[in-house]
């Protein structure tokens, strides 16, 4: 995402958690010739001596602890129509909470969610925006930028909205990418020597189930077309998917199809026939694909 906004003429002050982080992405924008509207710091209590006013703050950390604490060092330093950014997967009424507290103290709040994975880098990322509607007109060249060439980006509403629908997004995805991956399960498993990479080149071919997802199994497929030396222990480090079930039950709103995808998914930690199901596999496979999530391998 950096490097996007660097590449369109940002101006972008970087902080990680870790510095050796730090030191490798700085090395690799100068190489690319994207340092001179780079600037870095090591400690994020540094931020407000390189920004000017009103500042913008984008975090993309994960939920929970890592974005609490960033969260709450920010907000030291920050001041009235500064815009403070949670781009990662908030929980939305974590977003909700944040956005009203700092409604009141005259910071902008914008939770943003971000799909579209490591590939977006090239695509363009899809960017589902809740929170102060001024401060996501003032953050439109930003947008604009992070969405090229084929994304796109939506204000939806005040609040914790944008994690919301983000939250719902990836329960979505769950459910289709269970569906794939039983699906090539089901083939693979029958008496027809289907070659499977065919299967998924022809399927992407205006077929109804053609798409991003669909793309990502002729990745993984054509770089190992039985998923041979694929553990199917999928990491489940996001909670959106258990999120969105939670919040259908709240909804009274029936969600099988996403609550089963989360509970194989849960099953793949310990279920060694699971674990080695081809839909399991699938699934593991896609979320490298498009995510760069870690894979184990079979030993």
């Amino acid at each position: 995402m950096v490097e996007k906004l660097l590449q369109d003429g940002h101006e972008v002050v970087v902080w990680n958690r870790t510095a050796s982080i730090t030191d490798e992405f700085v090395a690799i924008m100068s190489e690319k010739g994207y340092s001179k509207h780079l600037t870095f710091v090591y400690e994020i209590a540094e931020f407000p001596k390189l920004l000017t006013s009103p500042r913008i703050f984008w975090l993309m950390l994960p939920a929970g602890n890592p974005t609490k604490e960033a969260f709450e060092n920010v907000l030291l330093f920050s001041g009235k129509n500064d815009i403070l950014i949670d781009g990662g997967n908030a929980y939305f009424k974590d977003s909700e909470v944040r956005y009203r507290v700092l409604q009141e103290s005259g910071i902008l709040y914008l939770g943003i969610g971000v799909s579209g994975g490591i590939i977006a880098e090239k695509q363009g990322y899809p960017l589902m925006v809740g929170g102060n509607e001024s401060a996501y007109k003032a953050v439109l060249p930003i947008l604009k930028t992070l969405a090229k060439p084929f994304g796109g980006y939506s204000y939806l509403g005040q609040g914790g909205v944008g994690h919301f629908v983000k939250m719902v997004h990836n329960g979505i995805e769950y459910g289709m990418m269970q569906a794939i991956g039983e699906g090539f399960g089901v083939i693979e498993k029958s008496p027809y020597k289907v070659n499977l990479l065919s299967v998924s080149q022809i399927w992407q071919e205006g077929s109804i189930i053609s798409g991003f997802l669909l793309d990502r199994a002729t990745e993984t497929l054509e770089k190992d077309p039985l998923l041979s030396n694929v553990n199917g222990i999928i990491d489940s480090a996001s909670l959106d998917a258990v999120w969105t079930v939670d919040q259908a039950k709240t909804e009274e709103v029936p969600i099988g199809i996403i609550e089963q995808s989360v509970q194989f998914r849960k099953l793949s930690q310990t279920d060694v026939a699971i674990q080695n199901s081809f839909a399991a596999k699938m699934v593991a496979s896609m979320r490298n694909e498009f995510g760069g999530h870690g894979i184990k391998e079979k030993k």
